[in-house]
């Protein structure tokens, strides 16, 4: 953590997870902005998850796929799981072909797998029970 400007990309926090997505094209700068600004946010917010969305980046290179490892080593170092969630098959194949390995990075197929994973459920909308009815089927109160 180096004291660097804080990231433009939106970091939420969800409970005791904290979620963000990657725009189209991440710069060197920027990952490694992003990296400090999670790690400091792990720290300092006892988050216990992470999940980052990739699933608009369309090109990576071997230094982003560094900092993503990187990444995800602090953040189990702090006591926190990273989920890379969304990852297109161009970037996977990218990926394979540079011979880069995201070795300690965990991945989901989407967003939605990657907050179960982080324990987090899709329940559907809870509906209030019905007031209770006469015999003559009218609403009592």
């Amino acid at each position: 953590m180096s004291g660097r400007e804080p990231t433009k990309l939106p970091i939420l926090r969800l409970g005791d997870t904290l979620v963000t997505g990657l725009l189209s094209e991440l710069d060197d700068a920027s990952a490694v902005a992003l990296a400090d600004e999670l790690t400091r946010r792990i720290a300092t917010e006892g988050a216990r998850g992470v999940l980052i969305d990739i699933s608009r980046v369309e090109i990576i290179d071997s230094f982003v796929a560094r900092a993503l490892m990187e990444l995800s080593t602090m953040a189990r170092l702090l006591g926190a799981r990273v989920i890379v969630a969304g990852m297109s098959p161009p970037v996977a194949v990218t990926l394979v072909e540079l011979g880069i390995e995201l070795k300690g990075v965990e991945t989901a197929l989407n967003a939605e797998q990657g907050m179960a994973a982080l324990g987090w459920s899709r329940t559907p909308a809870r509906q209030e029970p019905s007031a209770p009815r006469t015999a003559d089927g009218a609403w009592q109160r």
